[in-house]
């Protein structure tokens, strides 16, 4: 069985049992809530359909908790003038577990989600390997430690990649002294003395 409810303005098809956001209601987590405004109600083959609503067909569910939406970004933008404008929102919504669809004396609930006998025995069992599991990982991992320390003082003491310098300048051979030599004989230019100054005779 399955019905198509309205709430916030908007038309929702449910089915027991199946989880549905909502806009946001003003409800504590855990509180239950009834949709008594249920636009069609469909039942295999037969197909009710409100006018608007369906009498007497309620729909009930169990809050779950609240969520937000996707961010919106608002952006208002004005030509040839130094107007913008940015903003953000993230609507609100509740999120609803859908327990129970009655309709013309039918009733249609969500399947018991409870645990079986043989799962809650098995439950201490799953801890207690986890926890040896755990402590296992947990005993190498100390003893690895000091060896660990060894290696990394060992490979210190290695010889390591010097930093690359620059390389010195190559000294200048015998073959290249007689060039330097005659770099040096070559007469240094002289400048001519200046003439003196006619004193001028007043």
């Amino acid at each position: 069985m399955y019905a198509v409810v309205t709430t916030g303005g908007k038309q929702y098809r449910v089915e027991a049992g199946s989880e549905l956001t909502i806009e946001r209601l003003s409800v504590d987590a855990g509180a239950s809530v009834t949709f008594d405004r249920v636009l069609m109600v469909g039942d295999g083959d037969t197909i009710t359909v409100g006018t608007p609503t369906v009498a007497g067909a309620t729909v009930s569910g169990t809050v779950l908790g609240e969520s937000l939406g996707p961010k919106l970004v608002i952006f208002k933008f004005k030509q040839k003038v130094k107007y913008r404008r940015t903003a953000g929102h993230r609507q609100h919504f509740t999120r609803v577990r859908i327990d129970e669809i009655s309709a013309s004396g039918k009733t249609s609930r969500a399947e018991a989600t409870a645990p079986a006998k043989g799962e809650k025995a098995e439950k201490p069992a799953k801890a207690a390997a986890a926890k040896a599991a755990t402590a296992k990982k947990a005993a190498p991992a100390k003893t690895a430690a000091p060896a660990r320390k060894a290696a990394a003082a060992k490979a210190d003491t290695g010889d390591k990649p010097k930093r690359a310098t620059r390389a010195a300048k190559p000294k200048a051979s015998a073959a290249d002294e007689p060039k330097a030599a005659a770099a040096d004989d070559k007469p240094k230019r002289t400048r001519k003395p200046a003439a003196p100054k006619a004193e001028s005779q007043e």
